[in-house]
């Protein structure tokens, strides 16, 4: 009866540290990342632009969770891009998470210094390398800082349209995804650490050619968010490509591209963000799972080409001059989650989700990579407004692997704990 008695007891501790109901714990870090003095910043291929000002600061955020034996870190940075060359030098300064369970994104903002090195036509880097290296260590900072002060907590998820003028498609108005998910993590006492905001939209109410280094509207979402109890605020980004950019349009057509703009929409998505998750449930004891695969590219761009074999940072590639990287799926109670390593289109996001097994599917776009732009081959080299688009995406088929390969991975993952069905 005693033995009988221990062994039940050894087999309910063991669901109970590393089952569903395992204590969910999560932390979040900062880590200031603005340049001084100011560097010139990048909104893409080409030269950087000397800047003059500065509007807010750029921040490395680092949201760490932790349920049972499964830590995970969802990293986003104040930058245009973040290649996973570097994202690899990062994980090799964190000892307390896998390295492949560090999830690092940007905001894609296109007020900050060139992360990617891009080679001009003559092959001159402009590039601050030691700004680079700098932004690796706060990045890896603000990960073991988060992992050193993790804390019990619960989550709420939510999915909702955010109303308001905040994005649109340049290209095609409406052809945008509106949806806004939100992740929340709560602490003891019912009150927020955490607010991620998984939206669409390119940061570029300032854009690179005024001269100003800023976060963009991210800096007054992440402001608004603290400033209204939702704790420390992480900006995600989506399926934001072909392109879905911030609607600073006024009534004639124009682009108010000022800070007052940026407070604008960065506020009024902040809001809409914390609406819309304020009437989910929480959930106390959410299932963590964390899984990787890794997906592989052909490089038909000779834009694309140029840059991985002139730039300083000595991007690798396959035998075949084919290009890997790493896609994860993270299931976190009801939620799932899925990286994307460049700017898919938003017909890309709208058919992943929808073949995606949470009740709230995030994508976290420009997350463990940035290969530029994400098409179908239907939509490759299709429209005279896609000439730019298809010229910075690897290829033809670049979309069409990305979404087989991560469907294929995402059902070979066990669906979210939250969801199974006895």
């Amino acid at each position: 009866m005693i033995f009988r008695l221990l062994i039940s007891c050894m087999l309910f501790s063991l669901v109970f540290v590393n089952g569903p109901f395992a204590e969910f714990r999560a932390a979040i870090s900062v880590q200031m990342i603005t340049p001084d003095p100011l560097l010139p910043v990048s909104g893409g291929i080409g030269a950087s632009i000397p800047t003059h000002t500065q509007k807010g600061d750029l921040t490395v955020r680092a949201l760490v969770i932790e349920q049972g034996d499964v830590r995970v870190a969802i990293v986003s940075a104040d930058l245009l891009g973040f290649p996973s060359i570097l994202g690899d030098k990062v994980r090799d300064l964190v000892k307390g998470i896998p390295p492949e369970n560090i999830l690092i994104g940007v905001t894609h903002t296109h007020s900050a210094p060139d992360c990617y090195a891009f080679p001009s036509e003559t092959g001159k880097v402009e590039a601050d390398l030691d700004y680079i290296n700098m932004v690796c260590q706060k990045m890896a900072l603000a990960i073991n800082d988060a992992i050193q002060n993790l804390q019990p907590a619960s989550i709420k998820t939510a999915t909702g349209k955010a109303q308001g003028k905040i994005a649109y498609n340049y290209y095609a108005d409406e052809l945008y995804d509106p949806r806004c998910l939100v992740l929340q993590c709560i602490d003891g006492q019912g009150n927020p650490i955490a607010t991620l905001v998984n939206y669409a939209t390119h940061p570029e109410v300032l854009g690179p050619h005024r001269g100003i280094l800023s976060p963009d509207l991210c800096g007054p979402l992440y402001d608004r968010i603290a400033a209204q109890g939702g704790g420390t605020a992480i900006f995600m980004n989506s399926a934001q490509g072909g392109m879905v950019t911030a609607d600073c349009r006024s009534a004639d057509g124009e682009d108010i591209q000022t800070w007052d703009e940026c407070i604008r929409i960065g506020n009024l998505l902040a809001d809409e963000a914390l609406r819309i998750v304020s009437g989910a449930s929480v959930q106390k004891s959410p299932a963590l799972l964390c899984k990787a695969t890794t997906v592989t590219f052909q490089i038909e761009s000779p834009i694309m080409q140029f840059i991985l074999k002139n730039s300083p940072l000595n991007y690798q590639t396959n035998q075949d001059g084919s290009v890997s990287t790493q896609v994860n799926v993270v299931n976190l109670g009801d939620a799932q989650m899925l990286t994307i390593p460049g700017e898919a289109l938003p017909n890309i996001g709208y058919y992943l989700r929808r073949n995606m097994h949470g009740k709230h599917n995030f994508l976290l776009g420009l997350t463990n990579d940035a290969f530029g732009y994400l098409l179908t081959k239907v939509d490759y080299d299709s429209f005279k407004k896609y000439e730019y688009i298809t010229q910075t995406s690897l290829g033809e088929m670049a979309g069409e692997i990305f979404i087989e390969q991560s469907l294929k991975f995402i059902n070979q993952c066990p669906k979210p704990e939250a969801l199974k069905t006895n």
